[in-house]
């Protein structure tokens, strides 16, 4: 496998794309290119979310003591 960025990593460059998409001095074919790799990367990290959750979901049924996630 590739040298797989943990989450903090990929959340870093997430927020340089968009600091360099905010200043503005980006020309348009590489703002949609990072605009695009800016998309990945938020799909990537809202699935690493979701995992985590499931997993503590799961850790909490098991140990008994909560069966659902309360709001």
């Amino acid at each position: 496998m590739p040298n797989k960025k943990t989450f903090e990593e990929n959340l870093q460059d997430l927020e340089a794309i968009v600091t360099k998409l905010e200043n503005g001095d980006v020309a348009l074919e590489d703002a949609i290119a990072e605009f695009q790799k800016g998309m990945v990367l938020s799909k990537e990290l809202q699935k690493t979310l979701e995992a985590a959750e499931k997993t503590l979901v799961k850790v909490m049924q098991a140990d008994g003591t909560e069966t659902e996630m309360d709001a």
